[in-house]
């Protein structure tokens, strides 16, 4: 028989046995969801085995453990209970065994930050926030009078800054309501004179002498199509982006 090759096994202080058998998860880079569970019972009874030995006492909820791991593989074995691939026959006997251990890994995560929170505000100390009163300090403001002097020249200032800026906002508004003063109305009126007196007229030369603006061009552009739509006016263009001729429409 081939000599026992196994290597020495080191223990260490475990919390309880939720502990042990999460160190050797841990250990075997086992997935906590589909746990192997003949070789951790494998390992788990080794481990109480190897403290049995070194004469350490053994809690009764390792032993405990140890029992419903031998049950869980049991179980593991019955027909009824197998996993052939990702098709599951009947209940998986790890599913309590899985969530205890869900359980305790949450906690163990909890204990982990309010650990660091302990080291790390360990030494501070807080102190409640005092009033002056509480420290015994006593302020003593100048009495105030009311002065109506001062009081008349201080709405005096703010009339004086308020006119200045509404001031400059009413010549912003009047600079664009001259800028905006085009009146359609008026364009057609005066589009509709030139062209029964002329008879006809190309479109480019309603700007001649004219600022030549863009207002000035849309509003012009605006009151040829009403002119048209109302049937006062005929437009005639015999190319694409070729000059518009506006004739009288007297029929």
């Amino acid at each position: 028989m081939a000599p026992d090759t196994k290597p020495a096994v080191r223990f260490r202080h475990f919390e309880g046995p939720l502990d042990l058998l999460f160190h050797l998860i841990e250990k075997n880079d086992i997935d906590i969801y589909d746990i192997p569970i003949a070789s951790i019972t494998e390992q788990y009874l080794d481990y109480l085995a190897g403290m049995k030995k070194l004469d350490m006492e053994i809690a009764s909820d390792f032993l405990v453990m140890g029992a419903t791991l031998v049950h869980i593989k049991s179980k593991m074995m019955l027909p009824g209970s197998k996993i052939s691939g990702s098709e599951e026959e009947g209940e998986d006997p790890r599913e309590e065994l899985v969530i205890s251990l869900m359980r305790y890994k949450r906690c163990r995560v909890f204990a982990s930050e309010l650990r660091q929170r302990r080291d790390k505000y360990e030494g501070m100390r807080t102190r409640p926030a005092s009033t002056a009163k509480d420290l015994g300090i006593e302020i003593t403001l100048p009495p105030q009078e009311f002065v109506p002097d001062c009081f008349d020249k201080a709405i005096e200032d703010i009339n004086a800054r308020n006119k200045v800026r509404f001031a400059d906002i009413s010549s912003k508004i009047t600079n664009i309501l001259q800028r905006d003063k085009l009146s359609i109305k008026e364009r057609i009126k005066s589009l509709a004179d030139t062209i029964r007196r002329k008879g006809k007229i190309l479109f480019s030369e309603l700007f001649k002498g004219k600022n030549n603006t863009d207002m000035d061009r849309i509003v012009s552009f605006l009151a040829v199509l009403e002119l048209v739509r109302s049937n006062t006016a005929k437009a005639t263009q015999k190319k694409n982006f070729g000059d518009i001729l506006l004739e009288e429409k007297k029929d």
